[in-house]
């Protein structure tokens, strides 16, 4: 199958400055198209990406983690990872609980709704691989070793 659109013809430019300023660009508006797919997808379940981020960290970790350990783990650094927390608790997909030996902090856990709308989404993973349902397995790894090599550029 040969790809025919362009970056050029989705946001009507037509001129770079480099190869390198294009990929940035690429970078951006990709993100914010594979962005907008998942929220159209986690509307129907009343949650944000942030907060399936969340809610898949805490079923992955197994035991409660403080908020610090949570944000260290999220894939969006820039997240306020308290008030996401607290509108989890407020849907009682999460639950907080001071620590025995420290009142001051909290620990988070997820709760049996939490794991039970995990499970839903776990069905339709499918779904959510639709938004890059264009690439072989071959793109998705050449994608992967790409954007690796950039983050690690530094």
């Amino acid at each position: 199958m040969k790809y025919t659109m362009s970056l050029e013809k989705d946001i009507n430019q037509t001129k770079f400055i480099s190869d390198q300023q294009k990929a940035v660009i690429n970078i951006i508006y990709t993100f914010n198209w594979i962005d907008l797919q998942l929220k159209k997808f986690f509307d129907r379940y009343d949650i944000t990406r942030q907060q399936f981020n969340i809610l898949r960290i805490l079923r992955g970790a197994g035991e409660p983690l403080s908020t610090l350990q949570i944000r260290q783990r999220m894939l969006d650094k820039m997240s306020d990872t308290s008030r996401i927390v607290d509108r989890l608790v407020a849907k009682d997909l999460v639950k907080k609980c001071a620590r025995p030996h420290d009142k001051r902090k909290v620990d988070v856990s997820i709760a049996v709704k939490g794991k039970k709308l995990l499970e839903k989404i776990d069905l339709l993973h499918s779904e959510i691989d639709e938004a890059v349902c264009n690439l072989t397995d071959a793109d998705a790894q050449q994608l992967n070793l790409l954007l690796d090599k950039l983050r690690h550029s530094n």
